[in-house]
């Protein structure tokens, strides 16, 4: 049976909740990595990269990467302010 192809979904993680811990997001890069073809991405590079710097580089990185597939919500203002979403 034909149908119409649906847009995917973004993949949404809670950075105030057990999902925004570092290790989580770093493993959901590679997995990511690995599943995203079409990114064209080296995990191992990837990961280097989330790893130089504190959690908001992290979260910088993380985004820089996978913004376009993974929504990344907080209520965390320093966080917030590091995506220049407030001022």
């Amino acid at each position: 049976m034909m149908q119409k192809s649906s847009v995917p979904q973004k993949i949404i993680v809670n950075l105030d909740g057990p999902d925004g811990n570092a290790f989580y997001l770093i493993g959901l890069a590679r997995q990511l990595c690995k599943s995203a073809k079409h990114l064209n991405l080296d995990g191992d590079a990837v990961e280097a990269e989330m790893r130089e710097g504190d959690y908001i580089r992290l979260l910088l990185t993380f985004e820089k990467y996978f913004g376009q597939i993974v929504a990344l919500e907080t209520d965390n203002e320093s966080y917030l302010e590091a995506f220049g979403i407030i001022a």
